[in-house]
């Protein structure tokens, strides 16, 4: 048998098999206990307040024990949980809208001679604090991405993995947020003198 010390130190992957094996509620509480905070946190930069993130965050582990299952280990758990969180707050942030949404797609013209840094250094001299407020203007996609690759620090091939796209959609659809984010800041932002 197993004691408690022993489980918390069990690894996030050997912990969400011994969950799915058995759909262990009580090792899922470790699991939350590990993650709840961090997940918070995400869900607060897609909500109105601190409730709805507290309300957003319960959905997203309610969602998680039953979907548990599907994580296949082609990243690490909390790569994927990353990625799950945003998907969540982005289909919650966008559910009303989402029927007039189209999926972009991709001019594989527009990668050559792409790179992952073009244009970082515009983008990473924005301000924090009107960063902030350009972000909420840009589509929670948009957004999504821009946090998985800047703020969580994801690696290409990461993001790939999560999103279950193409190296070349990755940098495409980076670039393409960073672009816009950059607009909306140049446009919106500094332009307005906010």
């Amino acid at each position: 048998m197993k004691t408690l010390e022993n489980i918390n130190n069990l690894s996030d992957e050997d912990l969400v098999k011994a969950i799915v094996k058995d759909n262990n509620t009580l090792l899922f509480e470790i699991l939350y206990d590990r993650y709840a905070r961090l997940v918070y946190n995400k869900c607060l930069g897609f909500a109105k307040d601190e409730d709805e993130a507290q309300d957003l965050t319960q959905d997203i582990f309610l969602k998680l024990f039953v979907k548990l299952g599907s994580f296949k280990e082609k990243s690490k758990f909390s790569t994927w949980l990353y990625a799950f969180t945003y998907n969540h707050c982005v289909n919650y942030v966008t559910r009303d809208t989402a029927k007039k949404l189209e999926k972009q797609s991709v001019d594989y013209k527009d990668i050559e001679n792409l790179s992952e840094d073009d244009n970082d250094y515009s983008f990473l001299d924005m301000k924090v604090d009107k960063l902030k407020v350009a972000l909420e203007l840009i589509s929670p996609d948009e957004k999504m991405i821009l946090l998985l690759k800047y703020q969580d620090f994801l690696s290409i091939k990461e993001i790939e993995s999560v999103l279950e796209i193409g190296e070349s959609a990755v940098k495409m659809r980076i670039k393409r947020a960073k672009d816009k984010l950059i607009t909306v800041y140049n446009d919106n932002i500094l332009n307005n003198g906010k």
